[in-house]
Parts: structure tokens; C-alpha cells; sequence
């Protein structure tokens, strides 16, 4: 398995399994439009991206000051860093992703980036009939029970 380097976003929130990138890509209008009223948005249009470090990037992750700073210092991400856990991770907006950045940045700097990439991938899935899941996903689209995979 080779990893899409558009997908490895630097703080270590995957993009793989991210619910604005499935929603454009499989362009599920219904996914779109409650992704619309969760983040506060005017329009299903604003939904879309292709990875963290493409061009098409969703309007939060654009300007990502985490992706910024690994920009500046010429890494790939957060798990090359010696200063993880800084403050930019400290004052991450949501708690929810801080607390998968905290526990993704270990693991990638453990395992490298296909074997991070691959166990991100198999971890967002429904653990009763393996459906395929996003992050933040509380219950299986498939067999409806309740998950917390984060």
C-alpha cells in the first residue's frame, strides 16, 4: 500500500477518513448538507476537499497554522517535530481533534507513515460489521450500533 501524500495532514488528523473529504468525493448531498449545519456553513458548495496538502482544501484547513508551521521548519508533519505537543496543539480548536492528534502523532512517529496510514484506515470501521466509517462517526451508517472510535 503506497499512502496519498494529499491525505497525511501534518497535525495527524488523516484525511482518509475525514467527513468533509468523503462527503465531496462521494458527493453525498445528504452528508453535505448536515455537515453544513455542524460547522456553521451557507452552502453544501463549501463542502469539499481533497486532502489537507492539496489544492483543494476545505476553508478550516486552509488556514491551519499547524500545517503552516510544519511548512515553515520543512517537515512532513507534527511526528517530525521535537517540540510535540506545542502550543498549536495545545489551543487546537476542537477537543475532539486534539485528542486524535495526541494519540495520531505518537503512533505515525512510531510506526512511519504507511503502517500509521494503514491502522488509521482500519481503525475507522465498524467494529460489529466492519462497515466503513468517518472520524467522529457515532453510530454505523451499516448496522446501526453505536461506535467511538477516536
Amino acid at each position: 500500500m503506497s499512502a496519498d501524500k494529499k491525505l497525511l495532514a501534518p497535525c495527524g488528523l488523516y484525511c482518509g477518513v475525514c467527513s468533509i473529504l468523503i462527503a465531496y468525493r462521494d458527493g453525498n448531498e445528504k452528508f453535505k448538507e448536515r455537515l453544513v449545519a455542524l460547522y456553521g456553513l451557507k452552502s453544501p458548495d463549501e463542502i469539499r476537499c481533497e486532502g489537507c496538502v492539496s489544492e483543494e482544501r476545505f476553508a478550516y484547513c486552509e488556514t491551519c497554522p499547524i500545517r503552516d508551521c510544519c511548512d515553515k521548519k520543512g517537515i512532513e508533519g507534527c511526528h517530525q517535530c521535537d517540540d510535540f505537543p506545542c502550543s498549536l496543539i495545545e489551543k487546537f480548536p476542537l477537543e475532539v481533534g486534539k485528542k486524535v492528534i495526541l494519540r495520531a502523532i505518537p503512533e505515525w512517529k512510531e510506526l512511519g507513515t504507511e503502517a500509521w496510514v494503514e491502522q488509521e484506515e482500519k481503525r475507522y470501521h465498524c467494529p460489529d460489521c466492519d462497515y466503513a466509517l468517518f472520524r467522529g462517526a457515532k453510530r454505523c451508517r451499516n448496522c446501526g450500533i453505536a461506535v467511538d472510535l477516536d
